[in-house]
């Protein structure tokens, strides 16, 4: 790393973006433990495990293009994928199982991933921090509450989507620098790429569970931007 990113990186007064679910705290293995228990539920007799899987993948596009994200359309995709590969319609004894396995979801302990309370607390001390998360506004400011971060956050902004435009809009409502401005994440289809392209500089943390639908291969930055990818979040504690 050259000394010219050194100073960009630990150059106190920039303004980082960043992430929510399995950024900060773990979200994504809990909708694949409700989807293997959905699998089981199923037990289909014609398509192997995998290939259930792909079916709901299917209908969660589709649900999530006609809904939004959130629970509420996660539960309508396991009842749209149950329907369509039984060829029955729900009963309302299956629809109340299918149900429980979001219910599950939503009950759970926030948990925060390693070192990352103590990370935004130095973090926020030397920069503007803003949460940007997409999903159902209640779903997410409730999980921002239950976890005890919002305290270093000056702002909080829960979108429909994540893409190029959003991007653009809410750096503009914030009065963002492009050239001091990062988006922090583990999704390259929501939180990297479309940042980039929006004219940011960006942090991309892998997440081992990241929805499947949030995989994308990650671009290369644009010149005069910069991408960082590290291990861990508590690793920002050495670039910022």
């Amino acid at each position: 790393m050259n000394s010219a990113l050194n100073r960009s990186l630990y150059s106190p007064g920039q303004t980082l973006l960043i992430d929510a679910d399995d950024t900060l705290w773990e979200n994504n293995v809990y909708f694949e433990r409700a989807i293997a228990s959905f699998i089981s539920y199923l037990d289909h007799k014609a398509h192997t495990p995998a290939e259930v899987r792909e079916h709901l993948n299917r209908c969660e596009h589709a649900t999530i293009a006609a809904r939004g994200y959130g629970l509420v359309s996660f539960r309508s995709s396991l009842a749209d994928c149950y329907e369509q590969l039984t060829e029955t319609p729900l009963t309302e004894e299956g629809r109340k199982q299918i149900s429980s396995f979001a219910d599950c979801i939503d009950c759970h302990e926030i948990e925060l991933l390693p070192r990352v309370a103590e990370t935004l607390e130095y973090l926020s001390a030397r920069h503007r921090l803003i949460l940007v998360t997409k999903g159902d506004l209640k779903e997410q400011t409730g999980k921002l509450e239950r976890s005890g971060l919002s305290s270093h956050f000056s702002a909080v902004e829960v979108l429909p989507e994540k893409h190029n435009q959003a991007y653009v809009t809410v750096t503009g409502r914030h009065g963002c620098e492009a050239s001091k401005t990062w988006m922090i994440g583990n999704s390259p289809r929501s939180d990297i790429n479309p940042a980039m392209s929006a004219g940011l500089h960006t942090v991309f943390i892998p997440h081992e569970f990241t929805w499947v639908l949030e995989h994308e291969v990650v671009d290369q930055p644009p010149a005069g931007q910069r991408l960082l990818q590290l291990e861990s979040f508590g690793d920002l504690l050495r670039h910022f």
